[in-house]
């Protein structure tokens, strides 16, 4: 990919900004109010002292690949090809889903299409392209979606180093890392996760002890992983983000002593919020229950069978040969159910929306049904407000995936010499805008035919300017009359400057 963009990258000279050096540290699950001096007073200082984006916003399906891909390539699912953490492919498992960061299920498809995994470029490959190496790394496997390439034929891609979960592209350079770490391998995942974060951060130092290169990213797997098994504002998960403040701590220490902190802009983003489960309902058993076939796996499907794909707060379903009178039945069943949030149909059906109302009909690999769980303001055992419905969930544990307004409201932060200090950002923001506010910064140009998604946040610029029009924001409804009963469901988004920023999305039934 790198060598194809080397010619595809515009040729006329980008503008740019003051930085010479980017890091994006990304706190994995970590809702915006949570940023406080209490848990986080490194973060806290940015803030307040840079720019605090308080109306920023994922991508849905609101989880971690996506998220992670749509940092990666400033777009959405429909433009990168990444619409959920699993999906399923035939081609890669007939009968069950696969991790969309796992390497297999990656390379396999990349052997498929002729690298056409992801279906734009990434930082990473259009910085390389350009002739500037990068580290990307990260305690978690999704950093692999940025930089997977295990050819490296330029020089800029041949100094570039991935880190993910542990492992090193290229291979060779993972000794020098453990070396770095005292000699301690990459640790075993524990509650909270801090020891594996602070490796993986430590490692990151190590590699700037060479040199620090125009774009690093950092991806902790904390809170998200202590949210999930004890919830929001549990002590572990307190404990999680405490942990990767010394660690975003760790990094900025390096930046001063390198002399290289005024010269550096810095982001700290999460790739979705995160909710608390309330109730664990099962999916593949409702729809047995209306006389379907359907499961989580299924022993050589045949026609009209459902593939039902868990997401947390969101389920995908596929059904065998695209059966469209299955399809309608399963839309009908969610509508009187009391579980389901808004649905989302690849074909139209009664109180849907299709699947491109939320950029998630991916050409030729969508699903055929999304479901966005139900969810309430309810507080739940600590005080945290946001409770919603999750497949297969325990109750009072963690997920997120849906289209509640606490999973689609999540952090940024930006500090350093480009952006305006002491700034809170009312404008509506998303990870699809960081890409190519980067590039922007970085005076690199977007790659020839691959237009993103996201907007520069020149609001948040110290040399830019708040566009002239104003954010709209709209809610869609779709009805149904079922009976004595009518199904409701509603989508809202804010457009501005070009870009839809989707708010929160929840449905149910009332009586006529």
């Amino acid at each position: 990919m790198v060598a194809l963009l080397a010619f595809r990258l515009a040729s006329q000279a980008a503008s740019h900004g003051k930085a010479e050096h980017v890091v994006v540290m990304v706190w994995d699950g970590m809702r915006p109010d949570f940023i406080t001096p209490q848990y986080c007073p490194n973060l806290y200082t940015l803030a307040t002292n840079g720019v605090f984006f308080k109306n920023h916003h994922p991508a849905y399906v609101s989880s971690t690949e996506v998220n992670g891909t749509a940092i990666a390539t400033g777009a959405f699912p429909d433009h990168n090809g990444i619409g959920a953490n699993t999906d399923y492919r035939p081609m890669l498992g007939w009968s069950g889903p696969n991790a969309t960061e796992g390497v297999e299920a990656v390379r396999k498809w990349d052997l498929i299409t002729g690298g056409k995994y992801l279906l734009v470029p990434t930082i990473a490959e259009i910085l390389q392209a350009a002739g500037h190496p990068t580290i990307t790394a990260g305690t978690k496997a999704v950093v692999f979606l940025h930089d997977r390439s295990n050819k490296r034929s330029t020089a800029a891609s041949s100094n570039s180093v991935l880190l993910y979960k542990g492992q090193t592209i290229p291979r060779g350079l993972l000794p020098s890392l453990v070396k770095a770490n005292e000699d301690k391998a990459f640790p075993e995942f524990k509650y909270p996760n801090k020891d594996a974060d602070f490796w993986t951060t430590r490692s990151v130092r190590s590699l700037w002890n060479k040199s620090v290169p125009k774009y690093t990213l950092v991806w902790m797997s904390e809170p998200d992983y202590s949210q999930h098994e004890h919830s929001p504002g549990s002590e572990n998960a307190l404990a999680g983000i405490e942990n990767n403040d010394k660690n975003l701590g760790d990094l900025l220490k390096a930046l001063d002593e390198k002399k290289i902190r005024d010269k550096t802009d810095v982001f700290v983003v999460s790739d979705h919020g995160f909710s608390t489960v309330a109730k664990g309902p099962d999916v593949s058993d409702f729809l047995k229950k209306v006389h379907l076939k359907a499961g989580k796996k299924l022993d050589d499907p045949e026609s009209g069978d459902v593939m039902v794909v868990p997401l947390g707060g969101s389920v995908a379903l596929y059904v065998i040969d695209d059966d469209e009178s299955v399809m309608a039945k399963i839309a009908q069943a969610f509508q009187t159910s009391d579980f389901a949030g808004p649905i989302f149909s690849r074909i139209p059906l009664p109180g849907t929306f299709p699947l491109s109302d939320v950029r998630i009909a991916i050409t030729n690999i969508a699903p055929d049904l999304v479901l966005s769980m139900r969810w309430t303001e309810e507080r739940n055992q600590y005080g945290v407000p946001g409770m919603l419905y999750s497949e297969g969930g325990t109750k009072n544990k963690g997920h997120h995936a849906s289209l509640s307004r606490f999973d689609m409201h999540n952090t940024l932060v930006a500090s350093g010499p480009d952006f305006k200090k002491g700034l809170v950002n009312s404008m509506p923001s998303g990870n699809t805008d960081l890409a190519p506010t980067i590039l922007h910064i970085l005076g690199v140009p977007q790659a020839s035919g691959f237009p993103m998604d996201g907007r520069v946040l020149k609001e948040a610029l110290v040399d830019g300017e708040q566009t002239a029009t104003e954010p709209k924001t709209e809610t869609r409804e779709a009805r149904r009359e079922l009976g004595i009963f009518r199904w409701r469901q509603y989508l809202k988004y804010t457009d501005y400057d070009g870009v839809r920023y989707f708010d929160e999305g929840n449905a149910g039934t009332e009586l006529r």
